[in-house]
């Protein structure tokens, strides 16, 4: 099921010693930032009109299988992760401003600002370098930005805040394919 949760943006700010990038060279993959958290960093890196809607994917897990996909979940988002759970909203196109809560109880994995893997804040060129040139046991850390930014794409062209435009372009420069 594809919504928002309310009160966050997406920032490549969480460090990955495991999946895309090594111990040596960590690279970045993304975590989401609670609105408080994220302005008492200052205004850097906050975007014209922020709405503070991270836009994703829900799923169901089927019944019976639970613990094995949390154990998995859990495995997969062990460097610096904790599970929350948040409401996921569906927005009504015809009133932006109306706001439909589609699942209660969801679980998020957050890269928590108190975790040792945590490598915010930081601004785009910086992310981008690191983006452009890490690679771990999941791939590279270009594949994951690319892959993210068109899931997003291909579900609701809105749903692509324009932090994740802007470090996409960064890194495609860098890595000469703009």
């Amino acid at each position: 099921m594809f919504g928002y949760i309310d009160g966050y943006v997406r920032r490549f700010w969480q460090m990955s010693h495991d999946h895309r990038g090594t111990e040596e060279s960590p690279g970045f993959v993304v975590t989401v930032i609670e609105r408080d958290v994220f302005l008492k960093y200052g205004d850097e890196d906050i975007h014209e009109n922020e709405d503070f809607k991270c836009w994703g994917m829900a799923y169901k897990i089927k019944s019976g299988c639970e613990e094995e996909v949390l154990k998995h979940l859990d495995f997969r988002e062990k460097d610096g992760y904790t599970i929350h759970k948040v409401k996921v909203y569906s927005e009504d196109f015809e009133d932006p401003s109306t706001k439909h809560v589609l699942l209660n109880d969801v679980i998020v994995y957050i890269g928590k600002e108190d975790n040792p893997s945590f490598g915010g804040p930081l601004d785009i060129p910086t992310v981008a370098q690191t983006i452009a040139s890490s690679v771990g046991p999941s791939g590279s850390n270009y594949d994951y930005l690319i892959n993210l930014v068109e899931a997003l794409r291909s579900k609701s062209p809105s749903s692509l805040d324009k932090y994740l435009v802007q470090l996409n372009s960064e890194v495609s420069k860098i890595k000469g394919k703009n």
